[in-house]
């Protein structure tokens, strides 16, 4: 299976040939790519005409009315606008020290309609509960929905227990004091969760289950584990099993002529960085990075506070801290600044390799690349002092300025300026490769490049289409193509670019066997993680179809994951295989090892992680557990957060003049966040969320969630054991980080600067590698 490739003439003044792709690669990529959005386009039509249907209005068996469609959307409107998505979640979706409000609301409305069955005598109270709630009084004609009287009474009890919740109680749970008291947003906050219960409790038309697959567990209306999710879950592990099988074979078969092994290694010398002479907007991304370690450490306080509310929710050191900083705004900010801080090192990134593939940089981009970085600190700060301002309720819900859904928190105006921010970065970079790309084919690593970082605002503008009045199951489709498909494959997309650029830019190796690599992982990839974005919608409301192809091609997801694992030892190797004699050392040594982790993690977190929630049967009981953030932190940490320092690393090893690099800082950094994010996943993530998901199983889901539980004794130990892994990770981590960037920020004044570049920038080619024997037929 080698890659068919060819050399075209040399292309453009920099007399560099561009060699490319054969068509039976680019026709590979083409078939997966037309696939797979096919199929989620139809996925798109039966989740807007399938999904759980919102009534006109839910009325009394008399025809009064009890609330409204009207209602419940702006119930679900304040439930993010106040941080409520980052405190408990609806059907699963949400954070994880709060109850699941869809559960919640479910068991005390059972136990209501239970008490009042047993007071008035009723001789089958759990089949009469059980037909109560399972019967579908839904009438499509007419979109009204029609509560049992006990139903109603149930839903006026639970309008008095959260106004107590959210009142009264909300300074003992983690919230702010009386944090909503207004009776009228109770209401519809109760309607919002009543309507999240009633899908969860009624059977879908024509099926024994119920709109959201018979989740959550609960036994008193007999909702257990339909056929689908066994069934599927099964299937998931034998397309895992085969996948695996069947990558392993190629791989046995063409191991020579696939992946990172190249088989003309060239034998080089690489400058050392005193050598190399940046241009002005190669520079101007030393702030970039600057920035970005001053907000992974802002994000890195902020989620230890978050952990701390889980530890003691009581209080902070003796210390009140919700009545100013709850926990909901905590991780609001936590989950935010993770994004923008690892977002925008791919961004500086894009800008700062531009220059070396083309070797020439047009007039002015550095104060294009300054003005974006202005752009993106305005909607930092923008997005965070708004998302405060609408937790405590300065900012009504619903508006451009009030928080939204969770990953997607940022209010609406601020969403739409990155979105827009993200555009021009690919305009800058477009400005750069113009002259470039003119003279070379489309299938190149230059066109590559750009389609692949095109794909980064293309991908994160769909989460435009899931607004706070959007129905729940539409919203959380278009949101999890930003969580899902725009993280999970097309950021990986961009990593594996841009990882392939830096080598070919190194002379580590070379560009047909970069093209090659980037078109294997495209294909393996998309394969499994376009249609595997629905892995998170099993339970959202949304027809069984969603499980079924989620799970399926979900567990394909992991096989590329583990192709990097056997690669990860001659991915290791790459810097320092290819000298022979030379005195010069390799300069990236840091880089690479954080690479490296970027594959360790990406099997770990994304792969086994990832894989042992991403079953049904699985996910049925866990979703919205440790196990959920446990995966998110080692993948999001471990993938993109390692990407990012090293992505820095580079940067910054350019900026730093060779006598005044400190490299005990890169040394610490590296070893400590990596260290300090093991702690944080085996010592507490890892153990909790297993605990946790045995008491789901056991004990069931509503108990598995609550907060007595949650806050219990034993978790509390493990809460508290997760502490020195978070000093590791931020103070032997993150602070070697920000010094590291000081340095680069003090050598910035004065530093020479270039508009072309020479050929070869970044090496020396002593020798041609030696042509391997082919062994492996061609397929």
């Amino acid at each position: 299976m080698a890659f068919d490739t060819k050399s075209q003439p040399p292309a453009g003044p920099e007399g560099d040939d561009e060699p490319t792709i054969g068509k039976g690669w680019v026709q590979g990529v083409a078939l997966v790519m037309i696939f797979g959005f096919f199929v989620m386009g139809i996925l798109a039509y039966r989740t807007y005409t399938a999904s759980m249907p919102l009534p006109d209005k839910v009325v009394s068996q008399s025809g009064e009315t009890v609330f409204t469609g009207a209602q419940v959307t702006r119930g679900q409107e304040l439930f993010q606008a106040r941080g409520l998505m980052q405190y408990g979640s609806i059907h699963g979706h949400g954070a994880y020290l709060g109850p699941d409000y869809t559960a919640d609301y479910l068991r005390r409305a059972a136990e209501s309609v239970t008490e009042q069955l047993q007071q008035a005598g009723n001789p089958q109270v759990h089949d009469a509960v059980v037909e109560q709630f399972r019967t579908n009084r839904y009438d499509e004609a007419t979109k009204t929905l029609v509560y049992t009287d006990e139903q109603i009474k149930a839903f006026d009890a639970l309008q008095k227990y959260y106004a107590n919740y959210f009142g009264p109680e909300s300074s003992k749970i983690g919230l702010l004091p009386n944090f909503i008291t207004d009776p009228e947003q109770i209401h519809d906050l109760t309607a919002f969760f009543s309507w999240s219960a009633w899908a969860a409790a009624a059977e879908r038309p024509g099926h024994n289950y119920t709109y959201t697959n018979n989740w959550p567990a609960e036994p008193l209306v007999d909702n257990g584990p339909t056929a689908d999710l066994v069934v599927w879950s099964a299937l998931s592990l034998v397309a895992l099993l085969g996948g695996t099988g069947i990558m392993f074979a190629v791989y046995g078969r063409w191991s020579q002529k696939i992946g990172w092994h190249s088989n003309e290694a060239p034998v080089v010398s690489y400058r050392q960085p005193d050598e190399v002479v940046l241009t002005p907007s190669q520079r101007a991304c030393v702030w970039f990075f600057v920035v970005i370690s001053v907000l992974f450490f802002a994000q890195a306080m902020l989620g230890s506070l978050a952990e701390h509310y889980r530890a003691d929710l009581s209080s902070f050191f003796g210390f009140d801290l919700a009545q100013w900083l709850p926990y909901n705004l905590a991780r609001t900010w936590h989950l935010q600044l993770s994004l923008f801080w690892t977002a925008a090192a791919f961004l500086a990134a894009g800008i700062f390799l531009t220059p070396f593939i083309t070797r020439k940089e047009p007039k002015k981009q550095h104060w294009l690349a300054y003005i974006l970085l202005g752009a993106v600190a305005l909607v930092v700060v923008g997005s965070l002092v708004s998302e405060a301002l609408s937790v405590f309720g300065v900012i009504s819900e619903g508006t451009l300025f009030s928080q939204q859904w969770e990953y997607l928190d940022l209010p609406r105006v601020w969403q739409i300026l990155l979105t827009l921010g993200m555009f021009i970065w690919i305009a800058i970079v477009y400005r750069g490769l113009r002259a470039r790309l003119k003279s070379t084919s489309m299938t190149g690593m230059p066109w590559l490049f750009f389609f692949s970082g095109l794909a980064i605002p293309a991908f994160y503008a769909v989460g435009l289409l899931a607004g706070s009045d959007v129905h729940f199951s539409v919203a959380d489709f278009w949101r999890f193509w930003v969580v899902h498909l725009w993280v999970e494959d097309f950021l990986e997309l961009f990593t594996t670019v841009m990882v392939a650029y830096i080598f070919v830019l190194l002379g580590v190796v070379r560009k047909r066997i970069a093209i090659g690599i980037i078109f294997l992982d495209i294909i393996l990839y998309s394969a499994g993680g376009i249609i595997g974005t629905m892995h998170h919608l099993y339970f959202s409301g949304t027809p069984v179809e969603h499980m079924a192809l989620g799970a399926f091609f979900s567990a394909a997801e992991v096989i590329p994951l583990t192709l990097l694992t056997v690669e990860a030892w001659t991915f290791l190797h790459l810097g320092s295989r290819q000298q022979s004699g030379d005195t010069k050392p390799f300069p990236h040594r840091w880089s690479v090892m954080f690479l490296v982790a970027v594959g360790f993690w990406n099997f770990l977190g994304a792969g086994v992680f990832g894989f042992l929630i991403n079953l049904p049967i699985v996910s049925y009981y866990q979703i919205g557990t440790a196990l959920t953030a446990n995966h998110g932190h080692a993948a999001m940490m471990g993938v993109y957060g390692m990407l990012a320092v090293g992505l820095a690393l580079f940067c910054f090893r350019y900026a730093i003049p060779e006598n005044k690099w400190p490299e005990k800082a890169a040394k610490c950094s590296f070893w400590c966040l990596n260290i300090g994010l093991a702690w944080m996943v085996f010592a507490t993530l890892l153990p909790l969320g297993v605990l946790q998901l045995y008491h789901s199983v056991n004990s069931g889901y509503f108990e598995a969630r609550s907060l007595g539980y949650v806050t219990n004794p034993g978790n509390a130990l493990l809460e508290w054991m997760r502490m020195p892994g978070d000093l590791i990770f931020i103070l032997g981590g993150i602070v070697p980080l920000m010094y590291i960037g000081w340095v680069a920020a003090r050598n910035f004044f004065g530093a020479p600067t270039t508009d072309e570049l020479p050929e070869d920038t970044l090496y020396e080619e002593l020798s041609a590698g030696t042509e391997e024997p082919e062994t492996a037929a061609r397929p």
